[in-house]
């Protein structure tokens, strides 16, 4: 006889940690990390050394909160190189215009500064430089469509103008000897590499946006400022590590792992996730590169951290995460990924060989009460093994159990073995999860991404209906009671199963999901406009072909609104600039037209992903709700 396990409240898994994202400082002294103060994720810092308590960081009398932003939770941090100053970035409700903002630690008495006041525009990148005191940012100030290379004073405040976009660059990057090279795309969409320096640019390099629709990802100078460290899939299927010299554009191959693709483009999709590449904070010598399969795998670069890496690997059986270190390469704060706990993060002094865990980022859920995330290979009806990833509830019978079908977005993303608070929710509740790297998804290699051109609603469903079809022929999943979830591309992947397949699926969820590919392709924002050509135009259509734009309207579910017939909940965010809110408006429209079930949550003072925990909290007790009146598993009211 079974029994399932106590519930675990939404509160427990989508309440703010009390503690994440540590990075140790530079000079090897403080670590800064985010923690909730008035239910926001704000920035704090304390000494790296003496005891940490493992309540709440405001009742650490030795941390000191650097931030106060009481209205939005603040996601992404990084210290300046002498570490005077955390830069941090944020934007409002959503919208995605981040600035760039500025806490002076030797001025604790004073506010952040806001370092790019500038209404509409948003800072595309930050890149420190060999002068502590500034940081040279991309930022599109003069007009919404041009992205402009600034040297930002860190002290005043004062913009400096390096490089004025002609129309044609995507990106840029300056090296540190102060050459700079621009990112840009040929109207075939070939990525062109060039040099900025002298007059008319000089094409360094180009790269196949056909084969790397996201061009040169990730872009790490070499210390000389004669090269980029980058990936690529040149002459493979699979994307290893090479470094273009930037006077020959030549590609010269440094590691590669036989079976795994390099990292390299989820990270440049979710800040959650690490770079591909471990750099020194100092040097910027090339430490580690990471490859990811079923489990990460990290080549160690360096001589040094050929030594330290094993003593790491020693303190968690996850995955090494984030990874910081000072400038002598002595002190480390690092975070794992693991299936069943959040990020424990660790301090290692590699001097002692000491190390000690700082805190876990929600020290109230045991790990013995989670469920483990198995990696499983599932074979498409047309011979494509599709890497999934079965979750299964603990205390319950694996047999005939109600399933949900969770599908990522992008499409261009991929799931992992990792802690996701949804899954665990989830199979708390009682559900099977199953999630599905369809073709399409990232780091399976070229050829199962390029499987997806124009098989939105196609050959991308079918994946996901022969995942299912797998799961019931093993016995674990109950063919009448399945639903299927998912948010961006997911969301949308969740409509055409409602829509395309209603026989299939007893309840559908789709949180900030597309529902009209044309509409999706013609709202593209201004400056990444010319960026998608690889990626919407090759892989969805284009909306400016009639006979393309005919197509992509079969494929999107607003056209097939009528067919759904199981109940649909939609959640989105009113400041959605990815997905326009009138993307789930429409849908919902159109059900209650003819008196189906609908269920709508739209979030005023969100965008395309919730950040605030309360709105997450609100969110995912919707869910948890709207799941056991169709699917019948538990919920928080039966505790």
């Amino acid at each position: 006889m079974t029994t399932p396990p106590p519930l675990i409240t939404v509160e427990e898994f989508f309440d703010a940690p009390v503690r994440s994202s540590a990075r140790i400082s530079p000079d090897g002294t403080k670590v800064a990390y985010l923690a909730p103060w008035r239910n926001r994720l704000n920035v704090f810092v304390r000494d790296v050394d003496g005891d940490w308590p493992g309540g709440d960081a405001s009742d650490d009398p030795a941390s000191r909160r650097v931030t106060s932003d009481d209205h939005r939770s603040i996601e992404t941090f990084f210290w300046s190189a002498d570490s005077r100053f955390l830069l941090f970035t944020q934007d409002t409700d959503g919208d995605e215009n981040a600035h760039l903002h500025r806490a002076d630690l030797s001025r604790p008495d004073e506010p952040t500064v806001d370092l790019t006041p500038i209404a509409g525009a948003r800072v595309m990148g930050a890149q420190l430089t060999p002068d502590p005191g500034t940081v040279v940012v991309q930022l599109n100030a003069r007009s919404p469509e041009l992205v402009d290379l600034h040297e930002l004073d860190l002290d005043t405040g004062r913009l400096t103008l390096i490089a004025a976009n002609p129309g044609d660059v995507l990106g840029w990057l300056r090296m540190p000897t102060g050459r700079i090279v621009a990112f840009g795309l040929d109207d075939d969409g070939t990525h062109l590499l060039s040099d900025w320096n002298a007059g008319e640019p000089r094409v360094i390099s180009r790269i196949s946006g056909f084969d790397q629709p996201f061009g040169i990802l990730p872009a790490v100078p070499t210390p000389d400022g004669t090269g980029l460290w980058t990936g690529s899939v040149r002459g493979s299927d699979r994307n290893r590590l090479v470094r273009i010299d930037l006077d020959t554009g030549e590609q010269i191959g440094v590691d590669s792992h036989p079976v795994f693709d390099l990292d390299a483009l989820r990270p440049e999709a979710d800040p959650r996730y690490p770079s591909s590449l471990i750099v020194h904070p100092g040097t910027g010598e090339l430490l580690g590169a990471r490859y990811l399969g079923a489990r990460q795998v990290i080549h160690p670069l360096d001589p040094h951290f050929a030594e330290v890496l094993p003593r790491l690997a020693e303190l968690s059986d996850g995955d090494l995460a984030h990874v910081s270190c000072d400038t002598t390469g002595r002190r480390w704060v690092v975070d794992f990924t693991h299936d069943r706990d959040h990020r424990a993060t660790w301090f290692y002094d590699h001097a002692t060989g000491t190390a000690r865990r700082l805190f876990r980022p929600y020290p109230h859920l045991d790990p013995a009460r989670l469920a483990p995330v198995t990696p499983v290979t599932i074979t498409a009806r047309d011979g494509i093994d599709l890497p999934c990833h079965l979750t299964l509830p603990i205390g319950t019978e694996h047999r005939d159990l109600p399933t949900v079908v969770l599908l990522h977005g992008g499409p261009w993303y991929r799931d992992s073995w990792t802690y996701d608070p949804e899954v665990q929710l989830l199979a708390n509740r009682g559900y099977a999860v199953l999630q599905v790297n369809f073709r399409g998804s990232t780091g399976y290699g070229k050829a199962h991404m390029q499987a997806a051109i124009g098989q939105f609603a196609g050959r991308m469903h079918d994946d996901v209906i022969d995942a299912l079809d797998w799961a019931i022929a093993q016995g674990y999943t109950d063919r009448d009671r399945v639903a299927i979830y998912g948010s961006s591309y997911g969301g949308y992947a969740a409509l055409v199963g409602a829509a395309f397949t209603p026989d299939r699926f007893a309840a559908a969820i789709s949180y900030t999901g597309m529902s009209d590919l044309v509409d999706i392709s013609k709202r593209v924002l201004p400056f990444v406009r010319r960026a998608v050509v690889n990626s919407f135009g090759r892989y969805m259509g284009d909306p400016d072909d009639p006979a393309q734009e005919a197509d992509m309207y079969a494929r999107s579910p607003i056209t097939r609104v009528d067919d759904i017939t199981a109940p649909v909940l939609l959640v989105h965010g009113a400041n959605d600039l990815r997905v326009h809110r009138s993307n789930s408006d429409r849908v919902a429209e159109a059900l209650r037209a003819r008196g189906a079930e609908v269920e709508y949550l739209l979030n005023e003072r969100e965008g395309h992903w919730f950040v605030n925990p309360d709105s997450n909290i609100e969110l995912y007790r919707t869910l948890e709700q709207f799941l056991a009146r169709h699917l019948g598993g538990r919920t928080a009211s039966e505790a």
